[in-house]
């Protein structure tokens, strides 16, 4: 059994995954992964991976929520 993203994130790493992400906001993989890659949630494509700076991620959250 996989364990949940919640288990698994580590509050000290610069990055969060795509479906770390989508735990947080409470999307699915496949919403979380169109936001990202239509620029809603801001990320950066290294390779063939997404990553969302940790720093970056709160900050939208903190305009989003203002808005």
């Amino acid at each position: 059994m996989t364990p949940t993203p919640a288990a698994t994130i580590d509050t000290k790493r610069l990055t969060y995954t795509v479906d770390e992400v989508a735990y947080l906001l409470n999307l699915s993989r496949g919403i979380a992964y169109q936001h990202v890659r239509d620029g809603v949630i801001p990320a950066e494509r290294v390779g063939r991976r997404w990553l969302i700076p940790r720093k970056r991620f709160h900050a939208w959250l903190d305009g989003q929520a203002a808005a």
